[in-house]
């Protein structure tokens, strides 16, 4: 039965926004009251937090399909949906976050830290929302935006200070025993440790991590054995610790050429050259293994490495070990920068950015409209209401849609696709300068509400809705 999974991928949806409603205000002697339809709510965020009490993504290799809670539709007198719950998902200390294709979306460190995975629908608004001025009683209101959903990979890097590498049953397991408070599973075959573990040392004023990573063997970059698998746990340490076995039963191994080996495992994975290295020599207690850490410690130092002969099991060397690890782990700490203030950058937009793009699709045969605000907005109508496809023709006529399909050389009858090409609304285009509610007269007025006006007032007023049609744009659209 899996105890530990480090790598998983999740398919997670966010909840979609509730639709809101259109309703007139009914009473007793008043039965046109005005519109009162009230907003859909959010749906719920998909957010990935770090929580140091969890150690494994176990739970999400069971289970890796979750989605949070859709937003409610509004409802009649003004009553707003109630928003979608937000789904939070616990994750280790450490988690690297990718998309599909290999791209890191996010290093979760620190607990507490969050990622929003999947954005929640925004609700719809209701036609009481929608009113104005102009538009006194809208019969249509907007549909509520579906979730973000997305399939991301979970990538567990343990936050260590100390990796401990090396042949299996070398002695990592009984040297992480001694040195802190963790109990691994220790025996003298191969493989005996199977997933990273961890545990916390304290060498006077310094407390670090040391954790010991699964038996490395020849080819262990290419995938071969164990090492491949749990190598990515080594990356976040600030130094390496080889633990060299001097007593080894096996003829045609000796300490060197298995320093050597992992080495070049190490060198094949990457990204590791810049740690400092210090090498254990183990299992002196056994007389043959002291001889042959005598012999071998001068080469070793002639390469650099600071050596270190020590015995786990006697617990002989570990307090000035744990000290020269300490004195590491304190040195890179220091060097590391400080963690600067959050700084909000503006970044505002250009002069000419309309917000949308209108390019010609050859393979499609189609001018293709994509901008977030159209996008957007498609999703929101229903197309089953006249009204609602009239407001939405009003609105990328605002926009500047028509003008730059013109532009483009769109022609009547040709196809205009709106969103991308897995996801589009297509239809033929018809120009009109006259786009939307000043064709169809003043859509979504109701004259019962006002009284009867003058001709010649009624002319002024529609020459006014032309000329302000942009201004009443900016100050009404939710947008």
């Amino acid at each position: 039965m899996t105890t530990f999974v480090d790598r998983v991928e999740l398919h997670v949806a966010a909840g979609n926004g509730g639709h809101g409603c259109a309703s007139v205000h009914r009473e007793k002697f008043k039965p046109l009251g005005g519109p009162d339809g009230g907003n859909g709510g959010r749906g719920g965020d998909v957010i990935l937090v770090v929580d140091q009490s969890v150690t494994t993504l176990l739970e999400y290799h069971h289970s890796p399909h979750r989605k949070a809670t859709n937003g409610q539709p509004g409802a009649g007198d003004n009553r707003s949906g109630k928003d979608g719950q937000d789904l939070v998902l616990t994750v280790p200390d450490g988690t690297v976050v990718l998309d599909k294709k290999g791209n890191v979306l996010a290093d979760l460190v620190g607990e507490g830290t969050t990622f929003i995975a999947g954005q929640g629908g925004r609700g719809g608004l209701g036609n009481a929302a929608l009113a104005s001025a102009r538009r006194k009683a809208p019969g249509f209101a907007l549909l509520g935006e579906p979730g973000e959903a997305r399939d991301i990979v979970l990538e567990l890097k343990t936050v260590a200070d100390v990796a401990l590498v090396g042949y299996p049953s070398a002695g990592k397991s009984s040297l992480i025993s001694v040195l802190s408070a963790a109990k691994p599973k220790i025996a003298d075959y191969p493989f005996t440790t199977l997933v990273p573990n961890l545990g916390v040392v304290t060498a006077g004023s310094t407390v670090y991590t040391i954790a010991d990573v699964p038996g490395l063997i020849p080819g262990a970059s290419q995938g071969r054995g164990l090492g491949l698998e749990f190598l990515r746990h080594v990356e976040r340490c600030s130094v390496l610790v080889h633990v060299l076995d001097t007593a080894t039963l096996e003829s045609e191994r000796d300490p060197v050429t298995d320093l050597d080996v992992i080495e070049e495992e190490l060198k094949q994975y990457g990204g590791l050259e810049d740690r400092p290295r210090i090498v254990v020599l183990n299992k002196i207690d056994i007389p043959d293994g002291k001889d042959l850490a005598d012999m071998i410690r001068p080469d070793l130092e002639e390469r650099g490495y600071q050596v270190f002969e020590i015995s786990a099991v006697a617990r002989t060397g570990l307090k000035e070990l744990s000290f020269a690890l300490a004195g590491i782990v304190a040195e890179a700490r220091a060097a590391k920068p400080k963690e600067e203030a959050t700084r909000i950058v503006i970044r505002p937009k250009a002069v000419d950015d309309t917000g949308f793009t209108v390019t010609y699709d050859e393979h499609e045969e189609v001018y293709r409209v994509r901008g977030e605000k159209p996008e957007r907005w498609v999703r929101q109508t229903d197309f089953n209401n006249d009204e609602a496809v009239g407001y939405l023709a009003d609105r990328l006529n605002r926009l500047g849609v028509e003008d730059a399909l013109m532009k483009a050389g769109a022609r009547a009858g040709d196809g205009v696709a709106i969103g991308s090409e897995d996801n589009a609304v297509v239809f033929d285009w018809e120009p009109s300068m006259m786009a939307g509610a000043e064709m169809l007269g003043r859509r979504g007025e109701d004259h019962r509400l006002e009284a009867p006006r003058p001709a010649a007032q009624r002319r002024r007023d529609r020459e006014a809705e032309r000329d302000d049609a942009q201004r009443e744009y900016d100050e009404f659209d939710p947008f």
